[in-house]
């Protein structure tokens, strides 16, 4: 009776907040669509090129519009209706989805159109991210934000799940066919964001000047505690991301083919999701801290164990520890940063810690191909893993109110601790 009742009690806010259960339905099917993407358009441009730095460049492309947008995004997700913000950029990916479908079944599809498709993913996005982020704040209340970012965290890892496994299936028949369940599940997407009724919006009274735009960034940088969380990410994840190369490992150390592939991008979700379950049923709101930097250091050692590992099970198992122990991290940084944030500062904030979670995945991406092209897909990969464990250590030190935070609610004085 208790483990019922307290399994009702983590599904009540799916239950009783329709517009949140929209918003974490839509990140499902929005999820399943990029994560189809990413494995196809990988696998499309190394068998067209066969080198490793195209696959890094897919991933710099993706990221320079975030570098451009970024605080314009924010400002855009503040200023404006954040439900139609979302849409018009789902709309806009469907766009560019049809346009690799076209491209892949007319047979005329090559590495600068897969670069095209990626700037404009990339700027989509730029805008989509932060202000869907924005928006949890806006649909549940302050106190219902921790275990709402868990939530958002299942529903992303599972369609990390999905969206890799049935990429690399169909990949078997041929690209177009993902192109076709990704545009589907796109606009799945855009019809529920569509839906959504706002409860807790709260837009800036600013004027659209310079001051304006850069007031998130000034924010971010005048709070010592978001700053090291957001940061940390970028720089941990960013040397120990090897997710560019899983098609590398796939057809050239473990020769597992496609199928493979769809397994070796499915498994960190596996552990992400099993992971994010877990949060769910029991909330981090003790040692969080201690719990940042320990998910951290346990990514990296997982990083090596995988570049070293000779056997697909035993890849897998270090790709089902890497996902775990970086969910940890997300729903720490992401419920750091809702819940120390205005709302009216919400899609500006975000905006910047998206632009480091993208540095993080996108750059990251062009590192691990750049290094990959250096040193061999094996010791880049064994070098990205020590680098998070000794960023994480030296995080441990420049931030030590991060180290030591026990809650996610700071006071103002913790937040502008000097470093």
């Amino acid at each position: 009776m208790i483990i019922i009742s307290k399994i009702n009690s983590n599904s009540s806010l799916l239950k009783v907040n329709s517009a949140f259960r929209n918003l974490w339905i839509s990140k499902i099917f929005a999820t399943t669509a990029f994560q189809m993407l990413t494995v196809t358009i990988g696998w499309q441009m190394y068998s067209l090129t066969k080198d490793a730095f195209s696959l890094g460049l897919v991933g710099l492309v993706e990221f320079i519009p975030m570098i451009l947008f970024t605080l314009i995004a924010g400002q855009v997700a503040d200023k404006f209706n954040r439900v139609k913000v979302v849409y018009l950029c789902q709309l806009i990916e469907c766009a560019v989805i049809l346009f690799l479908l076209i491209a892949s079944v007319g047979g005329w599809i090559q590495g600068y159109h897969i670069l095209i498709a990626a700037v404009l993913f990339g700027s989509s996005r730029a805008f989509e991210s932060p202000t869907s982020s924005a928006l949890v704040p806006d649909v549940v209340d302050r106190e219902s934000l921790p275990k709402a970012s868990a939530w958002n965290a299942s529903a992303g890892e599972a369609a990390s799940i999905i969206g890799p496994a049935l990429g690399g299936v169909l990949l078997i028949f041929a690209p177009s066919v993902v192109y076709i369940i990704s545009f589907i599940a796109m606009l799945s997407s855009a019809f529920l964001i569509s839906r959504i009724k706002v409860k807790y919006a709260q837009k800036i009274e600013e004027k659209e000047d310079v001051d304006a735009i850069l007031g998130g960034l000034r924010f971010v940088l005048t709070r010592k505690i978001i700053l090291g969380a957001i940061s940390l990410d970028l720089f941990a994840v960013l040397l120990g991301g090897a997710t560019a190369l899983l098609p590398i490992f796939a057809e050239d150390i473990l020769q597992v083919g496609s199928w493979g592939l769809g397994l070796m991008r499915t498994a960190p979700a596996v552990g992400a999701l099993i992971m994010s379950l877990i949060l769910i049923r029991f909330s981090v709101n003790k040692s969080v801290g201690t719990l940042l930097f320990g998910s951290l250091i346990v990514f990296g050692l997982a990083t090596v164990l995988f570049a070293l590992s000779k056997s697909l099970i035993l890849s897998l198992l270090a790709l089902v520890l890497i996902g775990a122990s970086d969910v940890i991290s997300v729903v720490i940084r992401t419920t750091l940063v809702q819940v120390n944030t205005p709302k009216e500062m919400q899609g500006r904030v975000n905006a910047i810690n998206n632009l480091f979670i993208g540095a993080s995945n996108q750059l990251g991406e062009f590192e691990s191909g750049t290094m990959a092209g250096w040193f061999g897909v094996v010791r880049a990969t064994i070098i990205g893993g020590m680098g998070t464990i000794v960023i994480a250590v030296l995080w441990m030190y420049l931030f030590p109110m991060l180290r030591t935070l026990k809650t996610y609610y700071v006071d103002d004085n913790h937040q502008h601790e000097k470093v």
